[in-house]
C-alpha cells in the first residue's frame, strides 16, 4: 500500500479567500523582484554610456544583485522557519524601494553599485518566504504546481524588464523607470503588511543557535539534498547570467540585430520561460514525478546552448524559435525546490528551498562577470551608436562559458532522487535513483 501523503497544516487556517488576497500581494512583490533582477539586460548600453563603464565593470554592476542575493538565501531560509515569512516579506519590501531610489539617483557608479546591492538585499527574500507558506497552507502534492504558477507570474516582471523597459526608458530615461519602481515596492510592501496573515507561535521555532544550527547541518548532510542544488546552480545560474544581462549583446553582436529586435527576443524568451514554469510545474505534479520532468527539460535546455556555440548569423525565424524553445526548457529548474524540500523534514522547508536556490544566485553571481572579463580579454570591441559590440568569435567563447553551466546542472538532474511528490522523511516512502 502507498504511505499516505502529507498535508502540512496551515497557519492559522486562513480562508480561501484571505489566502488569495494574500497570494496575490505576495506575487506582486516576486513580480517586482523579477524586473529588478532582469532590467540591467534591457538598458545595458543606456548603463554603459552613463557610468562610462567597460563590458567587465557592467557585469559586476548587474552581478552584486547576485551577490547580496546569494548570501542571503539561507538567512533568509532561517527567518521564515523562525519569524514567520510575513516579516521578512514586509522588511525586505521596503528595503528594495530604498535601494531602487538609491539607483535611480546614483551619480556614479559606485553609488549604483550600491543601489543594487540594497535591492539585492531587499528582494532577496521574497521568494524563499513565499515558498514557506505554500508549504504552510497547501498540501505537498500542489507545490510544485503553485511554484510554477508563481514563476509564471513572476515572470511578467521580467518581460517589463525587456520590450516595455527599452520603449518606455527611452522616453522617460531609465532613471525615471526605476524612481516609478521604489515607489511602486512601497505600496506592495504596505499591501503584504495589510493582507498576509500572521502565522500562529506554534508553526514557529525560536531563533536559538543550537537550533539553527542542527535543522541547517541536518540539511547539509543530507547527501540527497545536494544534487537539487546542483542543479539549481547549472540551469538557473546560466539562464540569469544570460537573460540577465548578456543575451541582447549576444544577438547584437553574433545575429546583427538591433537593440529594439534583441529587447522582443528578451521579451519571447521570458514569455516561453513562464508558461513552461507553468506547464512543468503541473506535469510534475500531475504525474508526480520529479527527476524524469527535470532530465527531460534540461536535456533540451542544454541542446539549445549546443545550437547557440555552432550557429553563425542566423535569420530572425531562427533566433526567436531557438529562444522560445530556450526559455521554455529552461523553466526545468522550478522542479529543484521541491526536489530539496521533499528529502527533507518539513519544519525545515524554509532553509532546504534556501539551501537550493542559493546554488543558482551564486552560479549568476559568478557568470556574469567572468563572461564580461573574457569579452575584454579579448578585445576587439566597437562601438555603434552607444552600444558596445563585440567580435562573434569572442562572444561565442564567452557564453561558452554559461553552456558549461547548463551541462553541470543538466548531468546533477540525473543524481536527484525521485520523491514522487511527496516527502519522504515523513512518509517513508521509498526513493529510486
Amino acid at each position: 500500500m502507498a504511505p499516505p501523503r502529507l498535508t502540512y497544516p496551515t497557519a492559522s487556517h486562513p480562508s480561501a479567500a484571505a489566502r488569495r488576497l494574500a497570494l496575490v500581494a505576495v506575487i506582486a512583490a516576486y513580480v517586482l523582484s523579477f524586473f529588478h533582477r532582469f532590467a540591467p539586460a534591457g538598458i545595458a548600453p543606456e548603463l554603459a554610456t552613463a557610468f562610462q563603464t567597460n563590458a567587465a565593470s557592467l557585469g559586476v554592476l548587474a552581478a552584486t544583485y547576485f551577490y547580496v542575493y546569494t548570501l542571503m538565501q539561507l538567512p533568509t531560509g532561517i527567518l521564515a522557519d523562525t519569524l514567520g515569512p510575513k516579516r521578512v516579506i514586509v522588511a525586505g519590501g521596503f528595503v528594495a524601494a530604498a535601494g531602487s531610489l538609491l539607483f535611480a539617483l546614483a551619480p556614479t557608479l559606485s553609488w549604483a553599485i550600491a543601489g543594487r546591492t540594497l535591492t539585492g538585499l531587499g528582494v532577496s527574500v521574497t521568494f524563499i518566504a513565499m515558498l514557506k507558506l505554500f508549504a504552510l497552507w497547501y498540501d505537498e502534492r500542489r507545490f510544485a504546481s503553485l511554484v510554477g504558477l508563481a514563476l509564471f507570474l513572476g515572470n511578467l516582471g521580467s518581460m517589463l524588464a525587456g520590450t516595455p523597459l527599452t520603449a518606455v526608458a527611452q522616453i522617460t530615461g531609465w532613471r525615471g523607470v526605476f524612481l516609478f519602481t521604489a515607489l511602486l515596492s512601497f505600496v506592495v510592501a504596505l499591501l503584504c503588511w495589510r493582507l498576509i496573515e500572521n502565522e500562529p507561535s506554534e508553526h514557529r521555532r525560536p531563533i536559538e543557535r543550537s537550533t539553527v544550527m542542527n535543522g541547517l547541518m541536518a540539511i547539509v548532510r543530507n547527501r540527497r539534498t545536494w544534487p537539487a542544488v546542483v542543479a539549481n546552480f547549472g540551469i538557473a545560474g546560466s539562464f540569469f547570467a544570460f537573460a540577465g544581462l548578456w543575451a541582447t549583446p549576444y544577438l547584437m553582436s553574433v545575429h546583427g540585430a538591433d537593440k529594439i529586435l534583441a529587447s522582443h527576443h528578451l521579451s519571447a524568451y521570458f514569455l516561453a520561460f513562464a508558461i513552461g514554469c507553468l506547464a512543468l510545474g503541473a506535469l510534475s505534479d500531475r504525474l508526480a514525478r520529479r527527476k524524469t520532468v527535470l532530465v527531460a527539460a534540461s536535456t533540451v535546455y542544454v541542446a539549445c546552448w549546443g545550437a547557440f556555440l555552432t550557429l553563425s548569423a542566423q535569420p530572425v525565424i531562427v533566433t526567436f524559435l531557438l529562444f522560445l524553445v530556450m526559455g521554455f526548457a529552461n523553466a526545468a529548474f522550478v522542479l529543484t525546490w521541491a526536489c530539496a524540500k521533499e528529502v527533507n523534514p518539513p519544519h525545515l522547508s524554509g532553509m532546504s528551498t534556501a539551501l537550493t536556490n542559493m546554488g543558482g544566485f551564486l552560479s549568476g553571481a559568478l557568470l556574469q562577470p567572468i563572461v564580461g572579463a573574457i569579452l575584454d580579454a579579448l578585445g576587439g570591441a566597437t562601438v555603434v551608436d552607444g552600444v558596445r559590440l563585440y567580435p562573434p568569435d569572442a562572444m561565442t567563447a564567452a557564453i561558452s562559458v554559461l553552456a558549461g553551466a547548463a551541462v553541470i546542472g543538466w548531468l546533477a538532474g540525473f543524481m536527484v532522487t525521485e520523491t514522487r511528490a511527496r516527502n519522504v522523511t515523513l512518509n517513508g516512502a521509498e526513493t529510486k535513483r
